[in-house]
């Protein structure tokens, strides 16, 4: 039904529904709203995917330890991921308005002019791909958990005896036996960016100003439901679709040709 409304100028309010052929993709080119949102999005996702693979893993080669505090831990780095995503909005943006908690800290530190984390154009935006990262970091914990428990002790004890040290044993024994974990985690990260709008709608709502952290799928729903032009966000959410999916297919085949090679 969307690939057929963005065909056409469906709007609820304004009927008739009449065909209007790629007009609706045409207007996308020339839309700098779009391109502003594809922007955004590009960066919250890059974001997103490198530092929460890079924590992640860090955290997970920490926690690769069978005492009851390590295990204890885990459950800890797993709870934003199983909390909504609307409460944990709540929760940073309490945290990160200018009179927040963290500014309140600042300030106590004795700086006089704290930085506006949601209010500040240059800012915004990378405070959003913080609290995606943030919510996040604990899949990919769990993740490269399971593959570091996959490594063979006896591979790790060959290479000590052999004379590696600790960053030639993980660069040669461990790093390439967690490609699958690295796939699995890269895969679902840059799904979780292109897809972000539940902490855009309940933290900026789009701004500060026009359009600052306003994400591709932000945008779709307010060209939809606030604005009811469905056709038009039809062709936009099409457009989301063809991105990721390409995307996602050209990471996979990459990553899991690094896994059949090691």
């Amino acid at each position: 039904m969307t690939a057929y409304y963005s065909f056409t100028n469906r709007n609820p309010f304004n009927p008739p529904t009449r065909w209007v052929g790629l007009r609706n993709y045409a207007d996308l080119l020339g839309d700098p709203e779009f391109h502003q949102a594809l922007a955004n999005t590009v960066v919250i996702t890059v974001i997103v995917t490198l530092l929460a693979n890079a924590g992640g893993l860090l955290i997970a080669m920490l926690l690769d330890r069978p005492t009851k505090l390590y295990l204890a831990l885990r459950g800890v780095f797993f709870t934003p991921v199983v909390l909504s995503s609307v409460v944990i909005s709540v929760i940073w943006q309490a945290v990160l308005t200018d009179e927040g908690l963290l500014n309140s800290v600042l300030r106590g530190l004795g700086v006089a002019d704290p930085p506006g984390w949601l209010s500040d154009p240059e800012i915004a935006l990378y405070s959003i791909a913080w609290i995606l990262t943030w919510q996040m970091l604990g899949f990919c914990v769990v993740v490269y958990l399971a593959g570091l428990q996959g490594v063979p002790r006896e591979l790790r004890e060959a290479a000590a005896i052999d004379g590696c040290g600790p960053l030639a044993r993980f660069r040669n024994v461990t790093w390439p036996m967690l490609a699958p974990a690295l796939t699995i985690n890269t895969v679902m990260l840059l799904i979780t960016g292109f897809k972000a709008y539940d902490q855009i709608q309940v933290i900026t709502n789009g701004g500060p100003g026009t359009g600052t952290t306003a994400t591709m799928a932000f945008q779709v729903v307010q060209t939809a439901f606030t604005g009811n032009h469905i056709g038009y966000s039809s062709a936009m959410a099409a457009v989301m679709l063809a991105l990721v999916g390409t995307v996602s297919v050209i990471v996979l085949r990459v990553l899991q040709r690094r896994e059949v090679t090691r």
